[in-house]
């Protein structure tokens, strides 16, 4: 009879350390949050001397090309890690993109801004496999290289259909060739 009395019950949790750990968490976890915005912020401030972007037309006229799918961003042409946030071109979104007869390219963004690219100022395109925060399979994402203000930029598009890239790829460089030099020289680096 001895034995059961010895037994002792099992010990309650010690709530106050328990609540004071969590809450140290979660005030960790703000703080990291926090100092992430502080540098998109801070990031955009440095960028602040990219012009403002040109507004898509009410009415582009007719279009040579459309596509839909993702804008995953810009970033500094030849530095797919430098992302470009200034002037709301940091901002992932679904995309409308439009190439028009004249040659302008239309970027029609639901949630975020909406823009145009002149004709003139397009300077090729290319497939690649990634930009600033997102990667994908090899040639899955079609980049616009564009001069704006004085800085070449590269903006990454996915298509909801990738077959679609081939033609925006013929339409967007004078010949098939130089793209495909393009993305090896864009792969492998300079020489």
């Amino acid at each position: 009879m001895q034995l059961a009395a010895e037994q002792k019950s099992q010990e309650v949790t010690d709530w106050a350390a328990r609540i004071g750990w969590v809450a140290g968490l979660v005030l960790l976890i703000g703080l990291v949050y926090w100092l992430m915005r502080e540098g998109w912020k801070w990031r955009g401030t440095l960028q602040n001397d990219l012009p403002e972007l040109p507004q898509a037309p009410a009415d582009p006229g007719p279009a040579r090309l459309r596509m839909t799918g993702r804008y995953h961003g810009s970033t500094t042409a030849g530095q797919w890690l430098d992302r470009i946030v200034a002037q709301g071109l940091g901002t992932r979104s679904r995309v409308d993109l439009t190439l028009t007869e004249q040659g302008d390219l239309i970027v029609l963004r639901p949630g975020a801004q909406d823009f145009a690219v002149p004709a003139q100022a397009l300077r090729g395109a290319r497939l690649d496999k990634g930009i600033a925060g997102k990667v994908l399979a090899e040639g899955g994402l079609l980049v616009i290289t564009w001069e704006h203000g004085d800085r070449l930029i590269d903006s990454g598009f996915r298509s909801d259909r990738a077959a679609e890239h081939a033609a925006w790829l013929d339409a967007l460089n004078p010949s098939r060739g130089d793209s495909a030099v393009a993305v090896q020289h864009h792969q492998e680096g300079p020489s």
